[in-house]
Order: structure tokens, then C-alpha cells, then sequence
């Protein structure tokens, strides 16, 4: 097992990797959380595949749980609201349990949940995507989406233990793995240009069959020494948002409907490195070996069909703008970021430049 302790200003709780882990969870939680009781969260897909069976199985543990389930994709007020009448009508309190079993989605929603109601409970992850074990299950970050934005109602809220089992990655698609490999590779691209090597060099999905606990486990070794340093995201954490305000805008304006998340993040971060290698920030031939391994995992590197006044104004909005400015993640070399404040016309410049190219 790959154990990753996570010390944060509010709490400390451990990250536990391990292929096969998913089965032992029941009689684990019968040892760690005897008296509990557990609120199991999971959309519908996620449910049937692995959460009926899971449920049962806390029953026969001995534990007084219930399940909220909800459709796929609907991170929003009105599914954080039926979780919250869920706990309510079943007289939960503050010393009980949220379990997030699913991907990013269903994590941001139960931990907005657990932060709030009651004005805080407890709070388990269980990651079932390669993006949530890698990204959105550490650092505390929840949230819900708005009609004019991403995760603009939220909180920073730190769970009280992460369980992954990479085997639950055999049920997923290839293109949501490559979704996930975005983020593992912007978390190397950023901050170990070794873990970078080691993934261009596998080439593919099969080429990182049997290495998975030891990639995630050195991912999540990366985010989480960058949030202990800076929970809150006003400094330093900052560079884990490279690719990210590109990303988040073209998901804004394709209405979450076209590329993926690590999809738009993937082209988000050719972008910047285009302006920044043109800028002479970043170290020639970074953007060449950029687009290799993010081709290697069939992760798109062009921009998709957007309107780009659209896209001007969906940066615009980004939560990382302050009066005008934006603080932007770039490269200066693989496994090197920095950060630069533009104005959003010095950005817009930018990628409208690169647009016409």
C-alpha cells in the first residue's frame, strides 16, 4: 500500500493507494468508524456499478446508512439540495459521515455537503476516475457549478481520509482515463520532470499497466506537498491551475457539453506554453514534447470550434482574476512552473494571436 499523509492549517488525513483496496473497505470502516453513521453519495452509473453492493455490504457491517443518488453531470444547486434534505430527513449529526464514492462530480458535491451542513461533518473519499485520485480528491477543494461558471459556489474543506484502488480503473473507457492522464501529466509537467520521462516513455495506456498505484501515489505525493504549503490557493498552488483558465473557458462555453474537462485542460495548456515559448519564458522545444505526450494519450492539442469573444468573456469570470488581472501557470522548462499576472487584455492579445496562427 502507498500511503500519502496530507497536512493541511485544518486538518491532517492520509491518502491510501492500493489495487484491490475497494473490497476490504466494509470491515476496514467496521475498525475505523464503529457507531458512525454513513451518508453514501454516487451518481447513478457509479451506483449500480459499484455502489449498491458497497452499501449493502456497510449494512451488513453493522452500519445505519443511506444512499443519495443522483443523475450524472448535475453539479448543481438543486442535487446539493436533495442531499442536504437526504441528511436532514434522516436526522444526521455532525459526528457522521458523507462517503463520496464516484469521480470529481460527486466528490465536489458531498464535500460541499459535508462542509456546510450542520457547518461541517465528516467527510471519506473514494475515488472511482483516474482525474478524481489524482486532482479533485486532494486539497479540500468542493464545489457547485453555476449557469455562469464552474465551481463558483464552493468552500475549501479537507476530508478526513482518501481510499483509491487503481483496479477500479479497469471499468473506465479510454477516453476517460485520458481524461485523467491530463492532470497526471500536468502535475509532472509542473514539478517532476522525472515522472514526466517516465510517462512519455510508456507511450500509452497499456504501457502503464502494473504502475498505476506508484503513478497516482507519486501524483498525489506532488498536490499534496504544494497544498500543505498553501491550502487556501493564493500563492504557490497556483501552478496547479496551468492549462486551467483556457480549460475552464472552453468548457463554459461549449455549456459543458464538448471536451472534457482534461480535454479543454490539455489544450488550455498547449496554449500557454505557445505564448509563452513565443515569449521567450518558457525553454525552446518544451512545447514539442508537451504535445507529444499529450497525443500519446489521444488528449486533443487544438482548439476546438469557440467563439472567442465568448471565450474572452468566460476568462473573465475565471476565479483566479483579481481587478482586472489574472495570475496565469506557465512553463519555464519540463518540471519547472512559474506564475505571471496579465491584464485580461495582454491574455486576450495573446490567444487571439495564436488563434489566427
Amino acid at each position: 500500500m502507498f500511503r500519502v499523509r496530507v497536512n493541511t492549517s485544518s486538518k491532517a488525513y492520509d491518502i491510501e493507494i492500493e489495487t484491490g483496496l475497494f473490497k476490504k473497505l466494509p470491515q476496514l470502516f467496521r475498525s475505523r468508524y464503529q457507531g458512525r453513521r454513513m451518508a453514501l453519495i454516487s451518481d447513478d452509473r457509479v451506483f449500480a456499478l459499484y455502489g449498491e453492493k458497497f452499501f449493502r455490504k456497510l449494512r451488513e457491517q453493522g452500519f445505519d446508512a443511506i444512499a443519495v443518488t443522483f443523475p450524472e453531470r448535475q453539479k448543481n444547486l438543486r442535487t446539493l439540495e436533495r442531499i442536504y434534505n437526504a441528511l436532514a430527513d434522516a436526522s444526521f449529526t455532525r459526528s457522521d459521515y458523507v462517503i463520496a464514492l464516484g469521480g470529481g462530480v460527486t466528490g465536489d458535491m458531498a464535500g460541499l455537503a459535508a462542509a456546510t451542513f450542520l457547518r461541517g461533518m465528516g467527510f471519506i473519499l473514494i475515488p472511482t476516475t483516474l482525474l478524481a485520485m489524482v486532482d479533485s480528491s486532494i486539497g479540500g477543494k468542493v464545489a457547485v457549478d453555476m449557469d455562469q461558471g464552474k465551481n463558483l459556489i464552493g468552500a475549501f474543506y479537507q476530508p478526513d481520509a482518501v481510499y483509491t484502488d487503481p483496479g477500479l480503473l479497469t471499468t473506465l473507457d479510454n477516453r476517460c482515463f485520458s481524461d485523467g492522464m491530463a492532470e497526471l501529466i500536468k502535475q509532472s509537467v509542473i514539478r517532476d520532470k522525472d515522472l514526466f520521462y517516465f510517462i512519455e516513455t510508456s507511450e500509452n495506456r497499456s504501457g502503464l499497466t502494473g504502475q498505476l498505484d506508484e503513478i497516482i501515489g507519486e501524483s498525489c505525493r506532488l498536490k499534496a506537498a504544494i497544498v500543505e504549503q498553501d491550502e487556501r490557493d493564493t500563492g504557490l498552488r497556483q501552478i496547479l491551475n496551468f492549462g486551467h483558465t483556457i480549460g475552464h473557458a472552453i468548457e463554459k462555453v461549449q455549456n459543458y457539453q464538448g471536451l472534457t474537462h482534461g480535454e479543454a485542460v490539455s489544450v488550455g495548456m498547449i496554449f500557454i506554453t505557445r505564448i509563452t515559448e513565443r515569449l521567450g519564458l518558457t525553454r525552446p522545444g518544451t512545447l514539442q514534447r508537451l504535445e507529444g505526450i499529450l497525443k500519446s494519450f489521444d488528449l486533443p492539442v487544438t482548439m476546438p470550434p469557440v467563439d472567442r469573444t465568448e471565450l474572452a468573456q468566460a476568462i473573465r469570470i475565471d476565479k483566479k482574476s483579481r481587478s482586472g488581472f489574472i495570475t496565469v501557470a506557465y512553463l519555464r522548462e519540463i518540471g519547472e512552473c512559474d506564475l505571471i499576472g496579465w491584464s485580461f487584455e495582454e491574455l486576450e492579445e495573446h490567444l487571439f494571436a495564436q488563434l489566427e496562427n
